[in-house]
């Protein structure tokens, strides 16, 4: 006998709940028909609606240390396994960065997140970082988030200190499919990251990249263990398949795939800023306006190494679909705490 499908209504209000869906309620997301999927996306606006209302946060990244990354993650233009012709720098200085931040409020950015690629920053990349925040929040009214790859306590600490609010330092796919993507540091290194950063009292911005070959498990797995952490924001890419890459070939995800995706992140984190970062454009192509009903946050202007949709664009995408852009209010605590703190580690 077949089991009734629950409705998409029904997976709604399970979320508003504070409930979790089952690992079959998550399946039917993912396998929504084609048909259905503006149900879906009105079943997921409810929830976006309850908990986050109709604003849009806009981002921008900047790519202040370029190439000539040790580590071997397949999806990335800047790892050593990589020969995609990119810009190879070294971390820049205090008025680039600076510059980078006035040109994100500029774009009505609520947060400029700076980007180096690297196993891990060193002591001179961290204070370089610090003194370069400490310039930004003196002189230009925006919250700030750094992506710096793996990072202990006392160097996540000395980051607060100087005024950075949010570590970006995603999970990317499921703990047990992670191998096949990077084997030069783990799935429990970057758990180890997220705790240190906690401890130091920073937000976390952790998400995945999704269509590196993953399955609907490894998809499921990975933002209920997003819900676990009870992260702050989670970006979730869609993977760009650069040439160089050992993923160069890996494009299979349709602009419907992306949107089921994204429905199930807001079920199954309902609170979270769920922000539609790299491959948006890529794949959601005339879709991306959509992709507003389930999340609340975009990137501008680029993802490192990657062109995106230039800021004006956006700001009249998400006019047109009825949302209202929230900027960084000068004042506004950027030190949210959850309802409460879980470890990052399992």
């Amino acid at each position: 006998m077949t089991l009734a499908r629950t409705s998409y209504a029904e997976l709604a209000a399970i979320a508003i709940a504070g409930e979790t869906l089952t690992r079959d309620q998550c399946r039917e997301v993912l396998e929504a028909p084609d048909a259905e999927i503006l149900a879906l996306l009105q079943a997921s606006y409810e929830v976006r609606k309850t908990f986050v209302g109709n604003s849009v946060h806009l981002h921008v990244l900047m790519n202040a240390k370029s190439g000539a990354c040790q580590e071997d993650c397949g999806y990335c233009s800047q790892s050593k396994v990589s020969s995609t012709d990119i810009p190879v720098y070294p971390l820049v200085d205090e008025e680039q960065m600076l510059e980078g931040a006035r040109q994100a409020k500029a774009a009505k950015a609520k947060r400029f997140c700076m980007v180096i690629a690297t196993r891990g920053p060193s002591w001179p990349d961290v204070e370089r970082i610090s003194a370069a925040v400490r310039r930004i929040k003196q002189e230009v009214d925006i919250g700030i988030c750094v992506s710096v790859g793996l990072l202990n306590e006392d160097k996540a600490q000395a980051l607060h200190d100087a005024g950075v609010e949010q570590l970006n330092h995603n999970l990317n796919t499921s703990e047990s499919y992670y191998s096949e993507i990077c084997t030069t540091h783990t799935y429990e290194d970057r758990m180890q990251t997220l705790q240190a950063a906690r401890n130091a009292g920073l937000n976390l911005c952790t998400g995945a990249i999704f269509g590196m070959g993953e399955r609907q498990d490894d998809i499921i797995d990975l933002l209920l263990e997003l819900r676990g952490l009870d992260v702050q924001s989670i970006p979730i890419n869609f993977l760009i398949p650069i040439e160089g890459t050992p993923l160069q070939e890996s494009n299979y995800l349709s602009p419907q795939d992306c949107l089921r995706i994204l429905c199930l992140a807001r079920f199954l984190n309902p609170r979270q800023e769920i922000r539609v970062s790299g491959g948006r454009e890529f794949h959601l192509r005339s879709l991306q306006p959509l992709s507003l009903y389930p999340a609340n946050s975009i990137f501008v202007d680029g993802y490192l190494t990657e062109p995106g949709q230039p800021a004006g664009d956006a700001w009249r995408m998400i006019r047109d679909m009825g949302f209202e852009i929230e900027e960084h209010v000068e004042g506004e605590p950027q030190h949210e705490a959850p309802e409460h703190q879980p470890a990052a580690t399992r």
